[in-house]
């Protein structure tokens, strides 16, 4: 039966690919729900989904399935990609004997600009934690880090102590796939992380035991989680009352596009974002509407 194979090729996943634990919670989440969905147009249980019930048609209509629920072509691509990365497996493991969905196309992609601030509004955002309280020093420390490096969430609550080179002003950070990369720190980001580490997260840490090697610190001086960054985040939206909702990920947008606004060459920005394909670093080289505007009156005769 299918649904039995599904932790072996998690496993597979963890050792043999170095696949994050969010990746792991995600694709067995994607697959339950799949077999959930051929169980239930079956009348079986979903102990009992096998090969026979995976099929170019059954596959379609979970996709329509998915789609009729409102969820986006990107979770559905996602998801679709989930289920093939685990037929291969079975391929591989000679489990099936072929690929019953290899002529599954991916259903094709919304393209949309991804969310970015202006640099007036990402200085709004830095300014507004309190910076004479240890949270507050944290929470600086943490906007502009993730805005001076172009982290993921994941990497910035992953880094520690160690893993900042304060002589040369970078940062190791572990991105997908466990891949490391250095990345420029920058002396203002620098400056607020060392104004933390010295001034307000030993408050955090002396809650802790043992101390944790972790960076950023929560209120019970434990490694801050990814939710907790989000709320952080929310919270200083809030007070500046910028009427948009954002994400940590809005802010390794807007690096992307503040450099390459600002001259910075693809290729370089590819390398920091830590993007293995060059078209992924692509969707960040649209202009802002400042620059559409210098632009059209730089060069339009009836300007």
């Amino acid at each position: 039966m299918l649904f039995t194979q599904v932790d072996s090729f998690l496993e597979h996943l963890r050792v043999e690919k170095s696949a994050s634990r969010m990746t792991l919670v995600s694709y067995k989440s994607d697959l339950n729900q799949c077999f959930a969905f051929l169980a239930d147009k079956n009348g079986i249980t979903i102990q009992n989904v096998n090969s026979d019930y995976l099929n170019h048609k059954s596959v379609r209509e979970y996709l329509t399935y998915l789609q009729q629920q409102g969820l986006s072509r990107a979770t559905m691509s996602r998801k679709l990609a989930a289920l093939r990365s685990f037929v291969k497996y079975l391929c591989r493991e000679n489990i099936l004997p072929n690929n019953p969905i290899a002529a599954v196309s991916t259903p094709r992609q919304d393209k949309k600009l991804p969310r970015f601030l202006y640099p007036t509004e990402v200085e709004m955002l830095l300014n507004a934690p309190n910076k004479s309280t240890p949270a507050g020093k944290r929470d600086v420390a943490i906007l502009e880090v993730l805005y001076a490096c172009g982290l993921r969430v994941s990497e910035l609550v992953g880094a520690d102590l160690d893993d900042i080179n304060w002589e040369e002003e970078l940062i190791k950070v572990r991105g997908k796939g466990n891949k490391e990369r250095i990345v420029p720190i920058g002396k203002q980001a620098r400056q607020a992380v060392q104004d933390y580490i010295n001034h307000g997260r030993l408050a955090l840490a002396r809650k802790a035991s043992p101390s944790s090697p972790a960076i950023f610190l929560n209120k019970s001086g434990q490694r801050i989680s990814q939710r907790s960054i989000r709320n952080i985040i929310d919270k200083y939206m809030e007070e500046i009352a910028l009427n948009q909702a954002i994400s940590p990920h809005t802010l390794r947008h807007s690096f992307a596009t503040h450099m390459l606004n600002n001259g910075a060459d693809l290729r370089s920005v590819q390398e920091l974002l830590g993007h293995i394909k060059l078209s992924t670093t692509q969707i960040y080289t649209h202009l802002t509407r400042d620059n559409l505007k210098t632009i059209y009156n730089d060069t339009h005769p009836r300007r």
